[in-house]
């Protein structure tokens, strides 16, 4: 058979994980399709689960499933280790937040420095959602895009945050759990490095065309590095990421 010219400059090492399954907590924005891509490499079999908890805008819903359609088209081998994707409502913890991303209120930074973003307990309720899910379909490796080299401060991203709720939900379901964080101490510039590793430049364009990070759910004119209002925390993180990307080795893109 003759060799698929879209995999070229694919990444073909040795999967870290062969023959394991994991659940793939997946929002559709540049990490998590970059850790999407991750899974695939690395484990036989993954599973997808979003999160509805009432977000400001419905478009990161929408995203999510544009981007697992685009990644199972483009590439074959992936296509074949994706299974089920998940839909799980966590409406009442955008009904107990007051934050920028459940109501439609101005992004400001309070008084200990966080931005009004900030969904308190956020990624320890999705991760004891995502361990409950994995109990049932047999999955005890989570896989998360966390990361806390280019983030806006959020407590629950940090390792030791991670750690402890892990060593929780191990103990609390009497069997050991596994957080993988592929992001977790890589910058924005170096999660688009990755992105390209993993599955080339395909890859990279599909991430700028059809993820979305923007805070205020901005789909206008696509921008260099993609969608977004290009002034929200986010989008100021994935523009610096994008051009730091392409100025660390004269890219032209």
């Amino acid at each position: 058979m003759a060799k698929d010219p879209r995999m070229n400059d694919q990444m073909r090492e040795k999967p870290l994980y062969p023959g394991e399954k994991a659940l793939i907590m997946f929002s559709g924005g540049q990490d998590s399709a970059t850790c999407l891509a991750w899974a695939c490499t690395h484990f036989e079999y993954v599973e997808t689960v979003g999160f509805d908890y009432g977000q400001r805008h419905s478009i990161e819903m929408q995203a999510r499933e544009q981007v697992l359609a685009e990644v199972r088209k483009a590439f074959p081998d992936w296509d074949s280790k994706i299974g089920e994707d998940h839909i799980v409502d966590l409406s009442a913890l955008g009904q107990i937040s007051e934050t920028s991303l459940t109501r439609d209120v101005e992004i400001t930074i309070n008084e200990t420095g966080l931005p009004s973003t900030f969904v308190p307990g956020r990624n320890l309720i999705f991760l004891n959602f995502a361990a409950a899910l994995g109990f049932r379909r047999g999955l005890t490796t989570l896989i998360g895009g966390m990361c806390e080299a280019d983030f806006s401060g959020y407590p629950d991203c940090r390792k030791d945050t991670l750690d402890a709720q892990m060593q929780a939900i191990s103990l609390g379901m009497d069997k050991p759990y596994r957080l993988d964080t592929p992001l977790m101490s890589v910058s924005k510039s170096g999660a688009w490095d990755m992105a390209k590793d993993l599955g080339g430049k395909m890859l990279v364009e599909l991430i700028l065309e059809h993820s979305h990070t923007c805070y205020m759910g901005e789909r206008g004119p696509r921008h260099d590095w993609g969608y977004g209002c290009g002034s929200c925390p986010a989008c100021e993180l994935r523009a610096k990421g994008w051009a730091e990307y392409v100025q660390a080795e004269g890219r032209h893109v």
